[in-house]
């Protein structure tokens, strides 16, 4: 009998683990998530603690004592272990406090592309405990002028090839008393002054921890320019915390110190600086750098660096898969993709074509306070609820009324959470856990991404802008973006800016900009609804020189529709919301409508246009 009891036991304890996967498949995944999550609790408290204090920077430190010899930037023909590294950043960060006067506590903005000297002069700003900028090197202008002094900066630092770009504003920039560092060997123009010879002259000894003995977790490391929801781009104030945190997507990726990263996204951008840079930097993992993306040339980097682990966006993934076949597809040792806004469609596509990679989708905002990340690999989600995620985020998707552009309340005055299944407004709660550093001398902005009396009196909750619903599984998946901002080749575009250079161009009145999907394609792309003066035509020339000359090319409209009025709501807010539905179908729309050629001129939209786009014939 005790016998037969035991052979019961044994039994039952033998199906338990088919028992639970019947009843949650997932359980496993759930469990090692479960315990990474803790892991990293552990390691964040840890790092509160410590003193002095420990940040990214001295991880990389460790990094150069404990593997001085390893690789850690690739870069076209050229590499740099750790220890090379190490000494150019020493180097530069001696001239920079020599020549610049830098101290603990300046802040640097960095105006530079995709290399290595990115890489250097971000490390020299963190030795002296500076705050470093990061400006995106495709603004120019007016946005350029106003994503510097919103950092209240008062030294730049240009890469050589962006040197056009500062001239243009140097006027301005001298006017306040700004000091421009080019990173050249001479500049003979009058308020520039070059860098690189100082930086030779330079000697490359370690420098003193006491240049940045005051800095800890709550300080700021960083400014990440975000589009926001209205206006001009918004400097993110990034602390040592978040970078840590950001750090260790890594991790609940399953990333290994072996792997070696390709990163071809903008280190400007969270996504190539603080998932991509950082996370390697915290695993010890080699960096192949590239200066920008290429289709053409992606698999065949892949091969030569013996790259395992990628990043993206999901327009990447689609333009791989448009790529025309070849035999050696699935020739390479790329086994992890890190990134997000990948279609499912597209997700299928690019594992049936280029073999089993897994692909490790991921969900936050520069500014944000959450972040989710889908570590089961099911196709088509950003993430998957846990309540040990929830019990350190507090999070909840409440009811959103599009027309109104506003939350729904209940008759006391509190937001409706959707039930599972339900899209529904992404909303966290604002606390010691998740909370919301806001935006550099932008006040206004920063109380704008707040939410009060959300669920209780008193209650303050940080507003994603985006729009979520989770399936009866638990799986969380991205449905689109509200307010005044949409997302088109991997960038967010802000639609007032866009209309503010548009009302720049002598026969426009006024200017309504919005995005609108297109087939086949990720995000949304750039349409305006203008309304011309009285008496005046549209100047397609005009306005096409203009947006060439003023705005990157992912935010240039490339749908012009002229209206006789454009519509707004009782609160005088343009309507964007029909307009965006109604597309660039010349079936539809009545309205002169207008289409931009690449590189070319805005042209009369015509239905063999539309159709073109629609079937894939032409690409945007």
């Amino acid at each position: 009998m005790v016998a037969y009891i035991l052979y019961s036991a044994l039994a039952g304890l033998a199906l338990l683990p088919l028992w639970l996967y019947i009843k949650n498949p997932y359980f496993l995944q759930n469990l090692r998530y479960a315990a990474t999550l803790l892991q990293i609790g552990i390691r964040m408290s840890r790092l509160t603690r410590q003193k002095p204090f420990y940040s990214i920077l001295d991880s990389f430190l460790d990094k150069v004592a404990k593997q001085p010899q390893k690789k850690f930037v690739l870069f076209e023909d050229s590499s740099y272990t750790y220890s090379q590294a190490d000494q150019e950043s020493n180097r530069m960060a001696r001239a920079l406090r020599t020549h610049a006067h830098l101290r603990e506590g300046d802040t640097v903005a960095l105006f530079m592309g995709n290399e290595p000297q990115f890489v250097w002069t971000w490390l020299a700003l963190a030795k002296l405990g500076c705050t470093a900028s990061l400006l995106n090197c495709n603004i120019r202008s007016k946005s350029l002028l106003h994503c510097f002094s919103c950092c209240d900066a008062k030294v730049l630092i240009v890469g050589e090839d962006l040197r056009g770009a500062v001239e243009e504003v140097l006027p301005t920039l001298r006017e306040q008393g700004v000091r421009v560092f080019l990173l050249g060997e001479a500049c003979d123009v009058e308020g520039i002054e070059s860098l690189s010879d100082k930086i030779q002259q330079a000697s490359d000894e370690p420098l003193s921890r006491q240049l940045r003995a005051n800095v800890d977790l709550k300080s700021p490391a960083l400014h990440i320019y975000t589009s926001g929801t209205t206006g001009l781009p918004k400097a993110a104030v990034i602390n040592h915390e978040r970078i840590w945190l950001s750090s260790f997507i890594q991790r609940m990726a399953d990333m290994r110190s072996d792997d070696i990263i390709y990163i071809y996204l903008p280190l400007y951008h969270s996504a190539g600086f603080l998932m991509g840079l950082c996370g390697a930097i915290n695993k010890g993992t080699t960096v192949v750098l590239r200066k920008k993306f290429s289709a053409s040339s992606f698999w065949n980097d892949c091969r030569k660096y013996n790259v395992t682990v990628i990043q993206y966006i999901g327009e990447i993934m689609r333009y791989l898969c448009n790529t025309p076949k070849r035999d050696n597809d699935r020739d390479h040792k790329v086994r992890l993709a890190m990134g997000n806004g990948i279609r499912a469609d597209t997700w299928a596509e690019f594992l049936q074509r280029f073999g089993d990679i897994l692909i490790c989708e991921c969900y936050g905002a520069t500014e944000g306070n959450i972040g989710f990340i889908n570590y089961t690999g099911k196709i088509g989600a950003i993430g998957k609820e846990h309540f040990l995620h929830k019990m350190a985020c507090p999070y909840a998707l409440i009811r959103y009324d599009t027309e109104s552009e506003e939350p729904v309340r209940d008759s006391r005055g509190f937001c409706i959470e959707v039930p599972r299944g339900e899209t529904g407004l992404l909303v966290v709660k604002i606390g010691k856990t998740t909370p919301f550093s806001g935006y550099a001398k932008n006040k206004q902005q920063t109380e704008r991404k707040k939410m009060t009396n959300v669920f209780v009196k008193g209650d303050v909750y940080f507003n994603s802008g985006d729009l979520l619903r989770v399936d009866s599984e638990g799986f969380v998946y991205f449905q689109d973006r509200i307010g005044d901002t949409f997302r088109w080749k991997g960038e967010n575009v802000a639609t007032t800016e866009v209309a503010e250079f548009l009302l720049m161009v002598n026969c426009i009145e006024e200017a309504n900009v919005y995005g609108v999907k297109v087939p086949g394609h990720e995000g949304r792309i750039g349409m305006a609804a203008l309304k011309l003066k009285d008496s005046m035509d549209f100047d397609s020339k005009a306005a096409y020189q203009h947006v060439k000359n003023h705005l990157p090319s992912y935010a240039r409209p490339r749908f012009i529709r002229i209206q006789d009025t454009l519509s707004i709501t009782a609160t005088f807010k343009q309507m964007k919301v029909k307009l965006a539905e109604e597309g660039f179908n010349p079936a539809i729309i009545k309205d002169p409508m207008f289409y931009l050629e690449e590189n070319k001129d805005y042209v009369p939209m015509t239905q063999k246009i539309f159709d073109s786009i629609e079937d894939g014939t032409v690409k945007l």
